[in-house]
């Protein structure tokens, strides 16, 4: 027996289903129990909906998660909810507007922000996009150009040019970082005045003095370096955070940032440099019972409902205990489990192979443990820390990069289910636990 028709329409529906997108607010395949409690027992959306609210103006809300915990998703909620209360919120993704392989400082950082809020502003249809006070691309290069270290990139780049290499060209970034740095203070200053200009001329519009205006910055926690660069790259945004603390706030304007999960763990450092800011965070989801490698049904079932949610039949494609083990081997990770999902579908060739059985799921598992593979030896040695306590274990703050790796990289995972835990992947378990036990009987 080949393939049907009718079988591979079924197959290509589950795969498309699954395939990774920020769900809009209002969308049917949202299940909100995901990310419903923090440590508080509500959801964090819900919570810095209720602190913006509170907040008089120039406050700062940071929000933060894994790769695949749907930070996204939920931020396009945050922003409806908000404009729900009658608070304007603007969203922009930061990758549309700043080069994320390499370094960042507060410079372009900000100029990358204030040219996405601007364009946000003039793309709303409730406002006027001819606001002069509004341009800022038009705005900088003036800038730029009375500065004579800066005036090169003027006579050679204009407004949108500028836009478009700050996002592409990392020679420009780099000539951008290294003139810049004389004048940061200056930057800084032109940038908060945009800022308190743009939420002036909302509120005007809107003929509302007391109007509270909220930005949503998305997709910062995505600023990773590769190869050589990368450590480089977590020690800027470090000091971005920590170094630049106070020039992220700004007067008049409410803002979102989302941050690194590994600055999550110095969170009480990098609140304390905004005015006492929160991280929320969201986790994966809890597959495993509370610090232990028991499955927890609570968590399987919920996944099974995500899917459930997408394609309603899945169970005529793949086998519950198939599904649950590889929840389980996903370690609780939204994308990472319909991406085992989604590669087990393309290898079926045959209508008798349906619904999968547990034992053809093994190819997808190996793929993605050959993908975290090899681990060196210092890192391994971290990795048995991590799994014995459950904790971080970060021991000094130069080691951060390395643990920015671990998280960026699904190494280690962040769980909630009776408190913040963490713990290896668990398709590494077996080579941690190998090592460890090597190491054992070495010292004896």
């Amino acid at each position: 027996m080949t393939l049907s028709d009718q079988t591979r329409l079924r197959i290509k529906t589950l795969y498309n289903a699954l395939a990774d997108r920020i769900l809009e607010p209002g969308d049917p395949v949202y299940v909100a129990q995901l990310n419903a409690a923090s440590l508080s027992g509500t959801s964090a959306v819900d919570e810095m909906v209720a602190e913006i609210d509170f907040q008089e103006g120039g406050g700062v809300s940071l929000f933060t998660g894994q790769r695949g915990t749907g930070k996204s998703t939920e931020l396009k909620r945050l922003q409806k909810c908000l404009e729900d209360r009658d608070i304007i919120a603007f969203y922009v993704d930061l990758s549309e507007y700043l080069l994320l392989t390499k370094q960042v400082e507060i410079s372009d950082f900000l100029i990358a922000v204030a040219g996405a809020l601007s364009d946000s502003i003039r793309g709303d249809k409730r406002f006027d996009a001819n606001l002069a006070e509004l341009r800022y691309w038009e705005r900088l290069k003036s800038f730029l150009a009375t500065r004579v270290e800066l005036q090169e990139i003027t006579t050679k780049f204009g407004p949108l040019d500028i836009k478009a290499a700050l996002k592409a060209d990392p020679d420009f970034k780099h000539r951008l970082q290294e003139a810049s740095r004389g004048h940061v203070a200056q930057i800084v200053r032109d940038a908060h005045d945009f800022f308190i200009g743009a939420v002036g001329a909302v509120r005007t519009a809107m003929g509302r003095d007391d109007l509270k205006v909220v930005l949503i910055v998305d997709s910062i926690e995505r600023i990773r370096g590769v190869g050589e660069e990368a450590m480089k790259v977590y020690d800027s945004v470090r000091d971005l955070f920590f170094g630049h603390g106070e020039h992220l706030r700004v007067p008049l304007l409410n803002v979102v940032y989302t941050v690194p999960p590994y600055l999550s763990i110095l969170a009480s450092g990098v609140g304390s440099l905004m005015a006492g800011a929160s991280v929320r965070r969201l986790t994966s989801t809890h597959v495993f019972k509370d610090r232990s490698r028991d499955a927890d049904p609570n968590g399987l079932n919920l996944l099974a409902q995500v899917i459930a949610a997408r394609y309603p039949e899945w169970q005529q494609i793949i086998r519950p205990e198939a599904l649950a083990r590889l929840a389980l081997s996903s370690g609780g990770d939204l994308r990472e489990f319909f991406r085992l999902v989604r590669q087990c579908l393309p290898p079926i060739r045959d209508d008798a192979d349906l619904p999968l059985p547990e034992a053809r799921v093994a190819h997808a598992e190996a793929a993605a443990k050959n993908e975290m593979l090899p681990i060196p030896a210092d890192h391994l040695a971290w990795l048995v820390r991590i799994s014995a306590s459950h904790e971080p274990c970060l021991q000094h703050e130069s080691d951060l990069p390395v643990l920015a790796h671990f998280l960026d990289n699904r190494l280690v995972m962040n769980y909630r289910n009776g408190g913040d835990w963490y713990d290896v992947h668990p398709l590494i378990r077996d080579v941690v636990d190998k090592f460890r036990d090597e190491q054992a009987d070495h010292r004896r």
